[in-house]
């Protein structure tokens, strides 16, 4: 469970590992009992936070040397209007980005590399994960009780 959490939020890996895998998996667990809410929600939730702390410090760690690239240097101006807005209203990106497939593994390495705080990003990300959580196990049982009842 952690290991497919992680894959389908970590910077590169995650733009080609659909976050259905990870739904498929619990569904099929939790339906055919061989695993709880309870016993695979916490496993997903270490994976998501695992994958996007990846990301955030690998963000920080590239961002000094991408911002000497041609291309940042040629788009300073737009990289300095996105960074000022990361840094002031990353919350929300960070939340709300977790809750999208297509750019879930990208907002924490641009997190990182626009330099929000450790503690701030740990935080939101938390927090989003554990929205993000709470989504997985609803809809694991609505598709149980979709599944259930029409067989």
């Amino acid at each position: 469970m952690p290991v497919i959490a992680f894959a389908e939020a970590c910077p590169g890996i995650g733009l080609v590992v659909s976050g259905v895998v990870l739904l498929g998996v619990c569904t099929v667990m939790y339906t055919e009992q061989i695993a709880t809410l309870g016993q695979m929600l916490p496993l997903a939730f270490l994976g998501a936070c695992l994958a996007d702390h990846t990301g955030y410090y690998l963000g920080r760690w590239l961002g000094p040397p991408f911002h000497q690239t041609r291309l940042a240097l040629r788009r300073k101006a737009s990289l300095d209007k996105a960074e000022k807005l990361l840094r002031n209203h990353g919350e929300f990106a960070i939340i709300f980005g977790r809750m999208m497939t297509a750019i879930r593994s990208l907002i924490p390495m641009l997190t990182g590399i626009s330099g929000m705080s450790r503690w701030r990003y740990s935080l939101y990300d938390m927090l989003a994960c554990g929205i993000w959580t709470g989504g997985l196990g609803l809809l694991v049982v609505g598709l149980d009780n979709v599944l259930g009842s029409s067989g």
